[in-house]
């Protein structure tokens, strides 16, 4: 005789509970993973003006973000380009220069004719600018041969595109007074260097960079300090006649300059 195993059954009720919790959790993770967008129902100008209100406001994070939206739902048109260009100061103002450089690189590609291109140039150089100003302008405890005054150099080869290109841009003029407070600050920068060299007993090297600030920063405060170091490092390399070429020149220039004694012992 055969034995039947018969299978549990499940009761209407409790089949109906089953699937009603069933459904309830589903329902729970697919909301847990959908985040409301109260933008998605917004036009490419409601957008751009809320972007440039959380701008103005100092609500960096929130305005990259609207653009960002802006962008990849309404990619053409006048929205999108301003949106773009104008995320580049927003990375700047939240601290982000990689990505305002970025931002900037990009736009100056995409839109090379732009009539606002010339304000990508000007962002990129004052994000390098800002990079550069903590290191030239003071000098740390640190090893100089050490220091990398790279984004310096990288801001003044912007602000000079910037020149080049759109000679009447609003721009320009901030950009000159900017060029020239970084060149003589690369200048002082190099002194600096030569110092260290000729303190080391590198006077070869000590030279050269004085010689360097000579012959690629006319008329920076640091010429003078160049000729100093310059005629000492000569002088100890024995090469007389080098070391007086060099007073002679800072002499003639620079009467009364402090290392004068310095440099004639």
């Amino acid at each position: 005789m055969r034995h039947c195993i018969s299978m549990p059954t499940i009761r209407p009720i409790g089949y109906f509970l089953f699937l009603l919790c069933l459904v309830m959790v589903i329902a729970g993770c697919t909301s847990l993973g959908e985040e409301k967008d109260e933008t998605k129902s917004w036009s490419a100008k409601e957008l751009y003006e809320e972007a440039r209100n959380e701008r103005m406001a100092g609500n960096y994070e929130t305005a990259t973000d609207y653009y960002q939206k802006l962008e990849s739902r309404y990619p053409f048109g006048h929205y999108a380009q301003q949106a773009q260009i104008e995320t580049i100061y927003t990375y700047y103002k939240a601290g982000e220069p990689a990505l305002a450089i970025s931002s900037a690189d990009r736009f100056m590609k995409l839109y090379p004719r732009h009539p606002h291109v010339d304000y990508a140039y000007y962002i990129k150089g004052i994000t390098n600018f800002d990079l550069g100003k903590g290191l030239l302008d003071k000098y740390l405890p640190v090893d100089p041969s050490q220091r990398d005054p790279g984004a310096a150099l990288q801001s003044f080869q912007d602000f000079g595109q910037l020149i080049r290109r759109f000679p009447k841009s609003q721009y320009t003029q901030d950009a000159r007074q900017r060029m020239l407070y970084l060149r003589n600050n690369l200048a002082q920068y190099e002194v600096h260097v030569a110092n260290y060299y000729l303190r080391r007993g590198a006077y070869v090297a000590c030279a050269n960079r004085g010689k360097y600030v000579v012959e690629n920063y006319q008329g920076a405060p640091a010429i003078a300090d160049a000729l100093v170091v310059m005629a000492k490092a000569y002088r100890l390399l024995g090469t007389d006649e080098l070391a007086e070429d060099a007073l002679r020149v800072l002499e003639f220039n620079f009467p009364d300059h402090p290392g004068i004694g310095e440099a004639s012992f």
